[in-house]
């Protein structure tokens, strides 16, 4: 199967890269030039533009930072035209469930798939991630040989791609606060003088702690704060869920909590460090 990806952060190049050990044909863009290079190296191809990477492919398979990234990228996809034989455009980003839809009535031929990915990259890579899917139950069927790739398990979600992008983002609200939680837990334990080894522990073996937190805790307690994950982004997504709350007429305070704290912490000049820097935040209102 021929498929073109479009992204090369750190998502898009673990999906090209998984393929690619699958024996996929895999055309690559990315608007910055030069992250593709350890894809192309692994055998990608790389395009200049994300029309010339998705001609004569089956599926284009976007992983972009945001709602306007991909809105910008679909509207150059048009290009394509709407005849028959064009590929399926699965988006594999965090976007709003309006945005998915706004996707799929742009979509050359409205042949589109909502796929949010459940993971993190270097679960991409070990074939362990999860994924959610939501539009025409028949590309979805067209694609399974993508999804059997790069997912361990995956969940149809219905015939509205909007639906695949909101169990996202109630995904990653968990992820978001869960952290922040344990930041604050950490920054207590340290302010009260406890061992952090027993700490790390307990937090390890603590049936409180989310198993989906364990992997960020060592981060949290000694890290330096290089994953993957951006605090900016992690900001965004928890935004985009209260919208979504906002949407069906709720207010949620704690949500508006967790959204002020990443958005503070991003300000405070850790916008491109992983979430697990939210703990930063809270030493430094120890400290003052």
């Amino acid at each position: 199967m021929r498929v073109a990806v479009l992204g090369m952060g750190h998502m898009g190049r673990a999906v090209a890269r998984r393929l690619l050990s699958h024996g996929y044909d895999v055309r690559v863009w990315n608007r910055t030039p030069g992250k593709a290079a350890e894809v192309v190296e692994a055998g990608a191809a790389e395009a200049s533009s994300p029309v010339e990477a998705a001609r004569d492919v089956e599926a284009v398979l976007m992983s972009l930072a945001d709602d306007q990234a991909v809105l910008t990228v679909m509207g150059r996809l048009a290009e394509l035209g709407s005849g028959p034989d064009g590929p399926i455009v699965v988006d594999m980003s965090t976007v709003s469930p309006e945005t998915s839809r706004k996707l799929l009535e742009s979509a050359p031929g409205r042949r589109f798939v909502a796929s949010p990915i459940i993971g993190a990259p270097q679960t991409v890579l070990d074939g362990m991630a999860s994924g959610l899917q939501g539009g025409d139950r028949r590309l979805v069927d067209r694609l399974e040989p993508i999804w059997s790739r790069v997912f361990s398990v995956y969940w149809y979600c219905g015939e509205d791609p909007g639906s695949a992008s909101a169990f996202k983002l109630l995904n990653n609200y968990l992820m978001m606060s869960g952290v922040a939680v344990v930041a604050e837990a950490v920054a207590t334990a340290e302010g009260a003088g406890l061992d952090k080894k027993l700490l790390r522990e307990l937090l390890h073996r603590w049936p409180t702690v989310a198993p989906g937190l364990r992997n960020r805790l060592d981060d949290i307690l000694f890290g330096d704060h290089k994953g993957w994950f951006a605090t900016r982004l992690g900001a965004k997504d928890v935004r985009l869920f209260n919208g979504v709350a906002e949407s069906t007429g709720l207010s949620l305070p704690i949500a508006r909590l967790v959204e002020r704290r990443y958005e503070e912490a991003a300000g405070r000049g850790w916008s491109e460090a992983d979430i697990t820097a939210i703990v930063e935040l809270v030493r430094a209102e120890r400290r003052t």
